[in-house]
């Protein structure tokens, strides 16, 4: 029976993976050809002594790639599952319920941990190529709140799609709103520090959020 679960999951996300790993790649590849042409033309020592004194972030092209990569993945999961309320057929097995739904959700985040995972293993590499380790430091702790908020909008995702009163979209929308503001807002570099652990515990604790709304989903709540 898990084993059709996880098949079911593997036949929704195998492209949307493969779609926004490459693209996440690609999106990292492009911002380091960036930072190639920038030396060349400026120099190391000048383009460092912009990113350290100045403020410039090589790496502000990345922001918002993780978010889109949640979304995609968010929709690509749990839309097909609200068509004709398909999911419901899931709740009826000899299962129980909320292990189905931490099935369903762990597949997602595995799928966003491979994704972002490259994205982040590549970026990591590449910074330590060109930049000393004060710089690369300070990149890492930047965007680290980026990659979570596409584990916060994947998660709201969940909770959204899986209400089943459209008035509660709203409120969750309005929510989540507010709590990718929070990782998204602009900042120094590695001005993030003393709070990142604090981001990474919310995001865990946001993961359980959408058992709520499948609560009330299979129990017909309107």
């Amino acid at each position: 029976m898990w084993k059709s679960i996880l098949y079911k999951e593997w036949l929704k996300l195998r492209w949307i993976i493969l779609i926004s790993t490459a693209l996440g790649i690609m999106a990292v590849g492009s911002l380091f050809l960036n930072v190639q042409h920038d030396f060349l033309f400026m120099g190391a020592m000048t383009y460092w002594y912009n990113t350290l004194f100045l403020g410039v972030q090589y790496f502000h092209l990345l922001k918002y790639v993780p978010l889109v990569i949640g979304i995609a993945i968010g929709v690509a999961q749990y839309f097909p599952e609200t068509v004709n309320k398909r999911i419901k057929l899931s709740f009826h097995l000899p299962i129980n319920e909320n292990k189905i739904l931490l099935l369903m959700m762990l597949c997602g985040t595995t799928t966003l941990l491979v994704s972002f995972g490259s994205m982040f293993l590549l970026f990591w590499g590449l910074s330590a190529h060109f930049f000393p380790q004060e710089i690369v430091y300070g990149a890492i702790v930047s965007v680290t709140p980026w990659f979570l908020s596409g584990f916060v909008i994947y998660f709201f995702i969940s909770l959204i799609v899986m209400e089943p009163v459209w008035k509660y979209w709203i409120l969750y929308g309005l929510i989540g709103y507010a709590f990718i503001g929070l990782y998204l807002e602009p900042s120094t570099t590695g001005g993030y520090e003393p709070v990142v652990l604090k981001f990474a515990l919310l995001t865990v604790l946001l993961s359980l959020s959408s058992l709520f709304s499948a609560y009330r989903f299979r129990k017909g709540e309107m």
